[in-house]
């Protein structure tokens, strides 16, 4: 710093000291003759006894005493009041800076005068920054100090003395006017200060971004330059988050947190934003961006297996110009940042997209659970049905998993399944859901598809267990469909026609195709609604699902918009499937609707089971009576007989169908009172 001789010069840049400057500014008084007194430098005002103030350079008169009458009293006694209002007035000027000074020094000290383990866990490195660039500050502070004592040394001329004496000398008013500019930046440093306390990291450097906002390009260069020491461990952070995927973040600074997590769910729970630590100058959109781009350097690191993303951070870098090593980013480059996250992100996500579809076929995925666990697979489904139909019959506590896993595999080889990827087939399973007392196989039997690392990342538990609901609901309806299919080969014409009862007499005919003729008409409205109501589950919902999410499957550019897509489609498939919450009333109708076509099913086969039964009894009586041909009388008297409890048994069973018919037919017609509406929407 270089200081001409007689002239005050206000560019002065101050900042860490000396130890032997002292500068206690709040010690600083004026004493009865005028004199500046404060620590080791002292002002003198005047030089005389009577301690008056001069022409306005603070030059100092010795006999300053009027004579002329009261007025003239008057006059001097106004001088003196007024030259010492003025001179408190400096005072208190420079003792607000030493005030100041005290409370900037005393968080530094704070800060840095603690024990090594101690100060760094407690303050962290962007505290650390910031009382260095404090420092370096008080420093440029020190150095005036010294200067300006030198220049107290030197004594004040008076008028009349010798014009070789030096113009560097040193009164009350030359002192506020050198101090004039230090006492700006000592004022915003100590309100820096008491914004600063109590916090840390990201939370500091927004704080002091806030002060940074001024229109004086004094303010602004100081603000920009203490910034840039405070908020350079900040980018260092952003930019090995960004470029390596790597977490430096020692003492809990960074508006990015990670905590520990498996590895199904490091994309959804491994890291989040710290609102508290996110400094102002970054939008929360570049946040979030920033976020990402780490996320997905470390998901491909660690689930994926893939190195893939190092060669696109660095390529990222160059286009932008941006260097991938330390100190490449500061403060003030804040567009130069945001070009470099935009880029880095555009490329990790898109080999992060790549890796996902054409190593781990994403896409193939999702189309096997759609064909196998929402059952699109037609000949899969059926040859299923029938192989583990009567298996499934079998209360749910004498059926072996291991059963039906070797049924289902037969039922893939049976059908066009058998083409698929074996590695596609293999994670296919039976599991069998928990069971209570009376519950059969049909009760507790699923399947369910082994989603491994990374794709548990999108097919998590919870998604898997929204699976289940989807499947259970259309297995269900699978087994209704199924079931009147056995219905109809039950009552096919010719089953009809070659029976016994179709041929007796009018009675019993009548009875019996009257009973018959309902189970017809029942049959018929039963297989209407479930053929309507599968149709629409099968292509209005679930292909017009799958083809919106294939889509954006397509279209997405990142792993959200992957989660996002799969997360619309499957929520699709809920709501239209009538399995949310607001649809409970419907689905417990269709639910009773479901147990009365099985009622139904079982009564029908019940029902021919009897009349097969009694054709048999009458067949074998028949050919008994045949072979013995001893009394042709008692022969003809017994056939008859039989003939007759035959009849009448068949007769009572009819009645007793006939009348559990007409209950399921009234059950029927109720529920199917109740979904009307439901179906005139479909």
């Amino acid at each position: 710093m270089a200081v001409r001789p007689g002239r005050v010069t206000t560019h002065t840049r101050w900042s860490a000291a000396p130890a032997s400057v002292s500068a206690d500014w709040s010690s600083l008084s004026v004493d009865g003759y005028g004199v500046c007194r404060g620590g080791a430098m002292g002002c003198d005002m005047g030089g005389g006894r009577g301690g008056s103030m001069g022409s306005g350079m603070g030059v100092g008169h010795e006999n300053n005493e009027f004579s002329g009458g009261s007025e003239a009293n008057y006059g001097n006694t106004m001088f003196q009041a007024m030259e010492t209002i003025s001179t408190r007035t400096l005072v208190r000027k420079l003792c607000e800076v030493g005030w100041l000074f005290r409370k900037v020094r005393g968080f530094v000290s704070d800060n840095v005068s603690r024990l090594p383990s101690h100060a760094a866990a407690e303050v962290g490195t962007v505290a650390q920054a910031f009382c260095s660039a404090l420092q370096e500050e008080l420093s440029d502070y020190y150095k005036l100090l010294a200067v300006l004592e030198s220049y107290s040394l030197n004594p004040i001329p008076t008028p009349g003395s010798d014009s070789g004496v030096s113009g560097n000398y040193l009164s009350l008013r030359r002192l506020v006017v050198w101090l004039a500019e230090p006492a700006v930046k000592m004022r915003l440093m100590a309100v820096l200060v008491d914004g600063c306390r109590g916090l840390r990291g990201g939370g500091m450097a927004g704080a002091i971004h806030g002060h940074a906002q001024h229109g004086d390009p004094m303010v602004q260069d100081f603000m920009g330059r203490l910034l840039r020491r405070v908020c350079s461990p900040l980018f260092e952070m952003v930019r090995s988050w960004v470029l390596e995927g790597e977490l430096e973040d020692v003492f809990g600074e960074f508006f990015i947190v990670g905590q520990p997590v498996k590895a199904e769910s490091l994309w959804r729970e491994g890291y989040l934003i710290q609102s508290d630590m996110l400094p102002s100058f970054i939008s929360p959109v570049l946040a979030q961006r920033i976020l990402r781009t780490g996320k997905s350097i470390n998901f491909l690191r660690v689930c994926c297996d893939d190195n893939g993303w190092a060669e696109a951070a660095t390529e990222a870098a160059a286009y932008v110009g941006t260097t991938t090593s330390r100190g490449g980013l500061g403060y003030g480059q804040i567009d130069a940042l945001e070009a470099l996250v935009v880029e880095a992100a555009k490329r990790i996500d898109q080999r992060l997209m790549d890796v996902i579809h054409k190593r781990y076929r994403f896409k193939d995925h999702c189309l096997a659970i759609k064909r196998y666990l929402l059952l699109g697979q037609g000949d899969f489904v059926q040859y299923l049905m029938d192989v583990v139909g009567p298996e499934l019959s079998e209360p749910a506590n004498r059926i072996s998993s291991f059963h039906l896993a070797g049924l289902l595999e037969t039922a893939i080889r049976a059908s066009d399944a058998q083409y698929d990827d074996r590695d596609i087939l293999d994670r296919i399973r039976v599991k069998m859901m928990d069971h209570g007392e009376g519950d059969r196989g049909w009760d507790v039997f699923s399947l369910e598809y082994d989603a491994r690392v990374p794709l548990d990342t999108v097919f998590t538990a919870s998604v898997m267990k929204m699976y289940l609901k989807i499947f259970n609901f259309l297995w269900k309806l699978k087994r209704v469909d199924h079931s009147l299919t056995g219905v109809w080969k039950t009552m096919k014409p010719n089953c009809i026609v070659s029976s016994p009862f179709y041929k007796e007499g009018t009675s019993i005919r009548a009875q019996f195709v009257s009973v018959l003729r309902k189970c017809q008409v029942l049959f018929n409205e039963m297989n209407h609604f479930v053929t309507n109501f599968q149709y629409y589950i099968m292509f209005e919902v679930l292909e017009v699902s799958w083809a919106r999410f294939s889509e954006e499957m397509d279209a997405a550019k990142d792993l959200d918009d992957l989660l996002m897509g799969h997360d619309k489609y499957l929520t699709s498939i809920v709501e239209k499937s009538l399995l949310g919450e607001r649809s409970l009333g419907i689905l417990r109708n269709l639910f009773a609707l479901f147990d009365i076509i099985l009622q139904f099913r079982s009564h029908a086969d019940r029902w021919f089971e009897r009349i097969y039964e009694l054709q048999l009894r009458l067949m074998k009586k028949l050919m008994k009576q045949h072979s013995k041909i001893q009394d042709v009388h008692e022969q003809a008297s017994n056939l008859c007989s039989e003939a007759a409890s035959v009849r009448t048994a068949a007769t009572a069973e009819q009645q007793k169908i006939h009348a559990k018919f007409n209950n399921i037919v009234k059950a029927f017609n109720t529920y199917m009172d109740s979904v009307g509406p439901f179906l005139e929407q479909v």
